[in-house]
Protein backbone atom coordinates (compact mmCIF):
# COMPACT_ATOMS: atom_id res chain seq x y z
CA UNK A 1 0.00 0.00 0.00
CA UNK A 2 1.48 3.54 -1.31
CA UNK A 3 0.40 6.85 -0.18
CA UNK A 4 1.76 9.89 -1.46
CA UNK A 5 1.30 13.81 -0.11
CA UNK A 6 2.53 16.87 0.29
CA UNK A 7 3.84 18.51 3.34
CA UNK A 8 2.12 21.80 3.35
CA UNK A 9 1.38 23.34 6.46
CA UNK A 10 -2.84 22.82 5.78
CA UNK A 11 -2.66 19.59 4.54
CA UNK A 12 -4.31 16.78 7.21
CA UNK A 13 -2.57 13.32 6.81
CA UNK A 14 -5.64 12.08 8.65
CA UNK A 15 -8.17 12.87 6.16
CA UNK A 16 -6.59 11.97 3.16
CA UNK A 17 -5.36 8.80 4.38
CA UNK A 18 -8.75 7.95 5.90
CA UNK A 19 -10.10 8.20 2.30
CA UNK A 20 -7.08 6.41 0.87
CA UNK A 21 -7.65 3.11 3.14
CA UNK A 22 -12.05 3.85 2.60
CA UNK A 23 -12.06 4.11 6.76
CA UNK A 24 -13.49 7.23 8.61
CA UNK A 25 -12.31 9.66 11.34
CA UNK A 26 -14.29 10.06 14.58
CA UNK A 27 -13.15 12.42 17.03
CA UNK A 28 -9.80 12.25 15.73
CA UNK A 29 -9.71 8.50 15.83
CA UNK A 30 -9.28 6.29 12.52
CA UNK A 31 -9.78 2.54 13.18
CA UNK A 32 -7.58 0.24 10.38
CA UNK A 33 -10.42 -1.70 8.45
CA UNK A 34 -10.20 -5.20 9.22
CA UNK A 35 -8.91 -6.01 5.86
CA UNK A 36 -5.98 -4.13 5.95
CA UNK A 37 -4.76 -5.14 9.27
CA UNK A 38 -5.52 -3.90 13.09
CA UNK A 39 -5.26 -0.98 15.09
CA UNK A 40 -5.46 2.73 14.86
CA UNK A 41 -3.96 6.46 14.09
CA UNK A 42 -5.00 9.03 16.39
CA UNK A 43 -4.72 12.74 15.78
CA UNK A 44 -4.66 15.31 18.47
CA UNK A 45 -4.14 19.47 17.63
CA UNK A 46 -2.92 21.59 20.67
CA UNK A 47 -3.80 24.57 18.17
CA UNK A 48 -3.44 25.16 14.34
CA UNK A 49 0.45 25.38 14.82
CA UNK A 50 1.45 22.33 16.67
CA UNK A 51 -0.33 18.92 16.43
CA UNK A 52 0.33 15.44 16.75
CA UNK A 53 -0.50 12.21 15.33
CA UNK A 54 0.10 8.48 17.13
CA UNK A 55 0.40 5.36 14.71
CA UNK A 56 0.13 2.29 16.50
CA UNK A 57 -0.78 -0.38 14.19
CA UNK A 58 -0.38 -3.86 12.71
CA UNK A 59 -1.11 -3.82 8.62
CA UNK A 60 -1.40 -7.05 6.01
CA UNK A 61 0.71 -5.50 3.56
CA UNK A 62 3.98 -3.29 3.56
CA UNK A 63 2.73 0.42 4.18
CA UNK A 64 4.77 2.98 1.87
CA UNK A 65 4.43 6.65 2.75
CA UNK A 66 6.23 9.03 0.23
CA UNK A 67 6.23 12.69 1.91
CA UNK A 68 6.46 14.98 -1.35
CA UNK A 69 8.34 18.75 -0.83
CA UNK A 70 5.78 21.27 -0.05
CA UNK A 71 8.03 24.17 -2.35
CA UNK A 72 7.38 26.47 0.08
CA UNK A 73 10.63 26.42 2.21
CA UNK A 74 10.57 26.12 6.11
CA UNK A 75 7.00 26.17 7.10
CA UNK A 76 6.98 23.82 9.08
CA UNK A 77 8.84 21.38 11.57
CA UNK A 78 8.18 17.83 11.48
CA UNK A 79 9.64 15.58 14.39
CA UNK A 80 9.10 11.89 13.71
CA UNK A 81 10.11 9.67 16.97
CA UNK A 82 10.12 6.12 15.47
CA UNK A 83 10.16 3.01 17.79
CA UNK A 84 13.62 1.33 16.74
CA UNK A 85 12.76 -2.02 17.92
CA UNK A 86 10.77 -1.92 14.30
CA UNK A 87 12.34 -2.45 10.98
CA UNK A 88 12.09 0.32 8.63
CA UNK A 89 13.54 1.76 5.83
CA UNK A 90 13.70 5.56 4.74
CA UNK A 91 14.97 7.06 1.60
CA UNK A 92 15.29 10.82 0.20
CA UNK A 93 15.17 11.71 -3.30
CA UNK A 94 13.11 8.82 -4.52
CA UNK A 95 16.05 6.57 -3.93
CA UNK A 96 17.00 3.27 -2.79
CA UNK A 97 15.11 2.79 0.62
CA UNK A 98 17.84 2.41 3.19
CA UNK A 99 16.95 -0.51 5.95
CA UNK A 100 17.52 1.10 9.50
CA UNK A 101 19.25 -1.78 11.85
CA UNK A 102 16.59 -3.18 14.62
CA UNK A 103 19.31 -2.53 16.96
CA UNK A 104 20.22 0.91 16.40
CA UNK A 105 19.26 4.12 18.59
CA UNK A 106 18.65 6.92 16.13
CA UNK A 107 15.06 7.18 15.93
CA UNK A 108 14.26 10.50 16.37
CA UNK A 109 14.38 12.75 12.95
CA UNK A 110 13.72 16.55 13.10
CA UNK A 111 12.89 17.72 9.56
CA UNK A 112 11.99 20.65 7.67
CA UNK A 113 9.35 19.84 5.33
CA UNK A 114 11.06 21.12 2.13
CA UNK A 115 12.46 17.42 1.84
CA UNK A 116 10.71 14.68 -0.06
CA UNK A 117 10.80 11.01 1.88
CA UNK A 118 9.66 7.68 1.62
CA UNK A 119 9.32 5.48 4.68
CA UNK A 120 8.38 1.81 4.55
CA UNK A 121 6.72 -0.18 7.24
CA UNK A 122 6.93 -3.80 6.87
CA UNK A 123 3.57 -6.35 7.04
CA UNK A 124 2.97 -8.24 9.89
CA UNK A 125 4.71 -6.16 12.62
CA UNK A 126 3.94 -3.84 15.32
CA UNK A 127 4.39 -0.02 14.40
CA UNK A 128 4.25 2.06 16.93
CA UNK A 129 5.41 5.94 15.84
CA UNK A 130 4.61 9.63 16.81
CA UNK A 131 4.89 12.27 14.87
CA UNK A 132 4.59 16.53 15.61
CA UNK A 133 4.28 18.67 12.93
CA UNK A 134 5.12 22.73 14.65
CA UNK A 135 5.40 25.70 12.70
CA UNK A 136 9.17 27.50 13.62
CA UNK A 137 7.02 30.74 15.41
CA UNK A 138 5.59 28.36 17.95
CA UNK A 139 8.52 26.28 18.59
CA UNK A 140 10.63 29.38 19.26
CA UNK A 141 7.71 30.80 21.42
CA UNK A 142 8.28 27.73 23.57
CA UNK A 143 11.62 27.33 23.45
CA UNK A 144 12.32 30.58 24.42
CA UNK A 145 16.17 30.53 24.40
CA UNK A 146 17.55 34.03 24.29
CA UNK A 147 20.80 32.85 22.67
CA UNK A 148 20.09 29.81 20.58
CA UNK A 149 23.17 27.43 18.92
CA UNK A 150 23.27 27.17 15.30
CA UNK A 151 21.22 24.05 15.57
CA UNK A 152 18.05 25.79 16.76
CA UNK A 153 18.71 28.65 15.45
CA UNK A 154 18.60 26.85 11.73
CA UNK A 155 15.43 25.13 12.67
CA UNK A 156 13.29 28.22 14.75
CA UNK A 157 14.50 30.12 11.28
CA UNK A 158 12.77 31.18 8.32
CA UNK A 159 13.24 29.11 4.89
CA UNK A 160 16.25 26.78 5.94
CA UNK A 161 16.54 23.01 5.20
CA UNK A 162 17.26 20.44 7.96
CA UNK A 163 17.70 16.81 8.78
CA UNK A 164 18.60 16.22 12.29
CA UNK A 165 19.19 12.88 13.87
CA UNK A 166 18.97 11.94 17.30
CA UNK A 167 19.14 8.86 19.59
CA UNK A 168 16.30 7.42 21.69
CA UNK A 169 16.65 7.29 25.06
CA UNK A 170 14.87 5.38 27.97
CA UNK A 171 12.97 8.14 29.18
CA UNK A 172 11.91 9.23 25.57
CA UNK A 173 10.56 5.81 24.85
CA UNK A 174 8.71 5.62 28.61
CA UNK A 175 7.37 9.22 27.32
CA UNK A 176 6.13 7.43 24.12
CA UNK A 177 4.80 4.17 25.63
CA UNK A 178 2.47 6.44 28.17
CA UNK A 179 1.30 8.71 25.12
CA UNK A 180 0.15 5.92 23.53
CA UNK A 181 -1.30 3.92 26.55
CA UNK A 182 -3.27 7.55 27.92
CA UNK A 183 -7.35 6.82 28.05
CA UNK A 184 -8.48 9.44 25.39
CA UNK A 185 -12.20 9.29 26.78
CA UNK A 186 -10.64 10.95 30.12
CA UNK A 187 -11.97 14.56 30.05
CA UNK A 188 -8.04 15.52 30.96
CA UNK A 189 -6.64 13.45 28.40
CA UNK A 190 -5.77 16.17 25.78
CA UNK A 191 -4.10 18.71 28.45
CA UNK A 192 -2.41 15.08 29.36
CA UNK A 193 -0.89 14.38 25.89
CA UNK A 194 0.31 17.96 25.52
CA UNK A 195 1.83 17.94 28.65
CA UNK A 196 3.77 14.62 27.64
CA UNK A 197 4.17 16.26 23.89
CA UNK A 198 6.25 19.11 25.28
CA UNK A 199 8.30 16.88 27.53
CA UNK A 200 9.16 14.95 24.33
CA UNK A 201 10.04 18.40 22.77
CA UNK A 202 12.30 19.36 25.28
CA UNK A 203 14.30 16.28 25.54
CA UNK A 204 14.72 16.32 21.64
CA UNK A 205 15.69 20.40 21.81
CA UNK A 206 17.64 19.98 25.05
CA UNK A 207 19.72 17.68 23.31
CA UNK A 208 20.67 19.45 19.98
CA UNK A 209 21.08 22.34 21.96
CA UNK A 210 24.33 21.00 23.30
CA UNK A 211 25.71 20.51 19.87
CA UNK A 212 28.72 22.25 19.46
CA UNK A 213 28.51 25.74 18.11
CA UNK A 214 29.14 25.31 14.22
CA UNK A 215 28.12 26.96 11.12
CA UNK A 216 25.07 25.17 9.57
CA UNK A 217 25.66 23.65 6.06
CA UNK A 218 22.60 23.69 4.16
CA UNK A 219 21.14 20.43 3.16
CA UNK A 220 18.96 19.09 0.21
CA UNK A 221 17.13 15.53 -0.54
CA UNK A 222 20.23 14.18 -2.54
CA UNK A 223 22.68 15.41 0.28
CA UNK A 224 20.34 13.49 2.78
CA UNK A 225 20.04 10.32 0.89
CA UNK A 226 23.39 10.24 0.62
CA UNK A 227 24.20 10.34 4.45
CA UNK A 228 21.69 7.79 4.84
CA UNK A 229 23.59 5.71 2.58
CA UNK A 230 27.02 6.21 4.43
CA UNK A 231 25.38 5.95 7.57
CA UNK A 232 24.03 2.14 6.15
CA UNK A 233 28.03 1.43 4.88
CA UNK A 234 29.07 2.29 8.17
CA UNK A 235 26.90 0.03 10.31
CA UNK A 236 26.95 -2.55 7.65
CA UNK A 237 30.19 -4.26 8.35
CA UNK A 238 31.51 -3.04 11.81
CA UNK A 239 34.48 -5.53 11.65
CA UNK A 240 35.79 -2.68 8.97
CA UNK A 241 36.75 0.73 10.04
CA UNK A 242 35.07 3.38 7.66
CA UNK A 243 37.35 5.53 5.32
CA UNK A 244 36.77 8.77 4.69
CA UNK A 245 38.25 8.69 1.21
CA UNK A 246 36.29 6.49 -0.14
CA UNK A 247 32.92 6.83 1.55
CA UNK A 248 33.15 10.57 0.22
CA UNK A 249 33.73 9.25 -3.05
CA UNK A 250 30.63 6.77 -3.42
CA UNK A 251 28.88 9.84 -2.38
CA UNK A 252 30.39 12.36 -4.69
CA UNK A 253 30.84 14.73 -2.23
CA UNK A 254 34.26 16.41 -1.26
CA UNK A 255 35.79 14.83 1.92
CA UNK A 256 35.35 17.72 4.02
CA UNK A 257 31.71 18.26 2.72
CA UNK A 258 30.78 14.61 3.88
CA UNK A 259 32.74 14.92 7.34
CA UNK A 260 30.91 18.28 7.91
CA UNK A 261 27.21 17.14 6.68
CA UNK A 262 27.58 13.80 8.88
CA UNK A 263 28.44 15.47 12.02
CA UNK A 264 25.99 17.79 11.21
CA UNK A 265 23.05 15.41 10.79
CA UNK A 266 24.11 12.68 12.91
CA UNK A 267 25.63 14.87 16.14
CA UNK A 268 29.23 13.14 15.80
CA UNK A 269 32.04 12.49 13.53
CA UNK A 270 31.52 9.21 11.70
CA UNK A 271 34.36 7.19 13.19
CA UNK A 272 32.69 8.24 16.77
CA UNK A 273 29.61 6.81 15.54
CA UNK A 274 31.17 3.75 14.20
CA UNK A 275 32.51 3.27 17.29
CA UNK A 276 29.37 3.56 19.16
CA UNK A 277 27.48 1.67 17.02
CA UNK A 278 30.58 -0.85 17.34
CA UNK A 279 29.97 -0.81 21.36
CA UNK A 280 25.98 -1.49 21.11
CA UNK A 281 26.55 -4.36 18.62
CA UNK A 282 28.85 -5.77 21.35
CA UNK A 283 27.14 -5.00 24.21
CA UNK A 284 23.76 -6.53 22.34
CA UNK A 285 26.01 -9.97 21.11
CA UNK A 286 27.35 -10.44 25.07
CA UNK A 287 23.32 -10.07 26.66
CA UNK A 288 22.80 -12.95 24.17
CA UNK A 289 25.04 -14.95 26.12
CA UNK A 290 25.97 -17.09 23.42
CA UNK A 291 29.17 -15.75 22.61
CA UNK A 292 32.68 -15.42 24.19
CA UNK A 293 34.10 -12.19 25.01
CA UNK A 294 36.66 -12.93 22.39
CA UNK A 295 34.34 -13.94 19.63
CA UNK A 296 32.69 -10.88 19.93
CA UNK A 297 35.60 -9.20 19.93
CA UNK A 298 37.07 -10.91 16.78
CA UNK A 299 33.93 -10.62 15.46
CA UNK A 300 34.08 -6.63 15.50
CA UNK A 301 37.30 -6.48 14.18
CA UNK A 302 39.36 -6.20 16.88
CA UNK A 303 42.65 -7.99 17.06
CA UNK A 304 43.92 -6.98 20.17
CA UNK A 305 41.39 -7.94 22.91
CA UNK A 306 42.80 -5.92 25.35
CA UNK A 307 42.18 -2.71 23.82
CA UNK A 308 38.33 -4.23 22.96
CA UNK A 309 37.87 -4.36 26.52
CA UNK A 310 39.14 -1.31 27.37
CA UNK A 311 37.34 0.59 24.99
CA UNK A 312 33.93 -1.45 25.97
CA UNK A 313 34.39 -0.43 29.73
CA UNK A 314 35.31 3.19 28.58
CA UNK A 315 31.48 3.00 27.14
CA UNK A 316 29.77 1.28 29.45
CA UNK A 317 31.10 1.27 32.72
CA UNK A 318 32.00 -2.77 32.93
CA UNK A 319 34.39 -4.91 31.08
CA UNK A 320 33.06 -7.02 28.57
CA UNK A 321 33.12 -10.03 31.03
CA UNK A 322 31.37 -8.10 34.11
CA UNK A 323 28.82 -6.51 31.44
CA UNK A 324 27.46 -10.02 30.08
CA UNK A 325 27.05 -11.51 33.70
CA UNK A 326 25.20 -8.27 34.75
Amino acid sequence: MIFSFTATPDFDFMTYFARHIQATVQNGLLIIPDNLGQGSIRKLAFGADFKITIHQYLLKEDLVIHRNTSGQGNDLITVFFYNNEQALEIAYNEDTQVLFSQRDESAIQVTSNDLSSTIRFPAHQQIHYVVMAITPPRLHGLLAVSEPNPVLQTITGSGNSFLFFERMTAETKLLLKNMAAVDMQDHLSNFYVQIKAQELLYQVFHTLSLRENATYQTINSVDAERLLQIRYEIINDLSVPPVIRDLAQGAAMSETKLKQLFKQTFGTTIYNYYQQARMEEAAFLLKQGRHSVGEVGYRLGFSNLSHFSRLFEKHYGLNPKRYSYS
